[in-house]
């Protein structure tokens, strides 16, 4: 099978890359970011990373033609850019998705679409299941121009399908694992790392009340290959996550006790307005009901937060270790 990745340098495409090489399949790997993520694929014989960007339609064209499967996680994703750049996450996420549906439309390739979590907006009804309704703040909100933008993608995902596209769609709950994305940027994980490496406390916004569950990687590429290869996935939306519900202050908490570190002196307390300004909400609970992930995916989380966290912390320690300059540019980042 030859599978094209968008996004395919990013943190869930290079390990996607991972398991579908594993199969045997021939694998291109899209994205317009630097290949660091990817490094140790490039000599395999089976993968092809290539610098495009999904806004170029006439490029993109050329790897939808080859390919049996395409994956489309291509996406401006991350907190600082919902109310740094709003125009950019919506520019890229809508526009990118539609050029790679109507792509996969025109050469009959299967396609599954990577969304998010975040659809559901703050539905204070949890878990949340794939039907459910989405509850959005104001568009004024610069915070819920990324959910909005994900939306859109699965709108036109379910057009096109209406015109004979074969679709999946996956929504992803905070995946965690070796190669996220770099320390102090967007994730809570990889901000509490950053500050973990510079051996600061910390920072917890609000109370830490608020919940999140944390899915490891392997579990993540199992359900979205599942909604790739199974025909029983076509047509349907799919919770890609775990339902374990973990409070910000827990995680906080174990990353300090798998780190060796005293949560008495390694927690500081901060309002959300210090850190996002008055233009973002947060959501107070994110929990799936991944019933439909299990039954029809055949997919059930295996790894626990400690095991997913002791992983996690450990691959950004080497990191830090070999690459010493990505702790030392941050700490002179914040300075400035």
């Amino acid at each position: 099978m030859k599978v094209l990745i968008t996004g395919g340098g990013g943190f869930i495409g290079s390990h996607l890359a991972e398991g579908h090489l594993k199969r045997g399949d021939q694998v291109w790997s899209v994205d317009t970011g630097m290949n660091l993520k990817v490094r140790h694929l490039l000599d395999h014989p089976k993968f092809h990373y290539v610098k495009a960007s999904v806004l170029d339609e006439a490029a993109m064209e050329a790897f939808v033609i080859r390919a049996d499967l395409v994956y489309h996680h291509a996406a401006v994703v991350g907190v600082e850019h919902y109310v740094d750049d709003p125009f950019n996450v919506l520019n890229v996420n809508i526009l990118g998705t539609l050029n790679l549906l109507r792509l996969a439309h025109r050469h009959g390739k299967r396609l599954v679409f990577a969304s998010t979590s975040e659809v559901y907006g703050r539905n204070p009804k949890v878990p949340w299941k794939e039907e459910d309704d989405r509850v959005l703040g104001a568009t004024t909100t610069d915070r819920w121009c990324y959910s909005t933008s994900k939306a859109a993608g699965e709108h036109y995902a379910w057009a096109f399908q209406r015109m004979g596209l074969e679709v999946s769609v996956v929504r992803y709950f905070n995946i965690i694992g070796p190669r996220l994305d770099k320390i102090d940027v967007g994730r809570v994980i990889t901000i509490f790392m950053g500050q973990i490496l510079r051996n600061e406390p910390l920072t917890i916004i609000g109370d830490g009340k608020q919940t999140r569950c944390f899915t490891y990687i392997d579990d993540a590429v199992r359900g979205t290959m599942a909604a790739g290869l199974k025909k029983q996935a076509l047509g349907g939306v799919f919770n890609i996550g775990d339902d374990r519900e973990t409070t910000i202050l827990e995680l906080a908490e174990t990353m300090n006790k798998i780190c060796g570190r005293d949560s008495k002196k390694n927690l500081v307390f901060v309002k959300q307005e210090q850190i996002y300004g008055s233009r973002y909400e947060d959501i107070p609970r994110r929990v799936p009901d991944i019933t439909k992930m299990k039954k029809i995916l055949g997919v059930t989380p295996k790894t626990s937060l400690v095991s997913a966290l002791t992983q996690t912390v450990n691959w950004f320690r080497k990191e830090s270790e070999s690459r010493p300059s990505l702790t030392s540019a941050a700490l002179e980042k914040k300075k400035r």
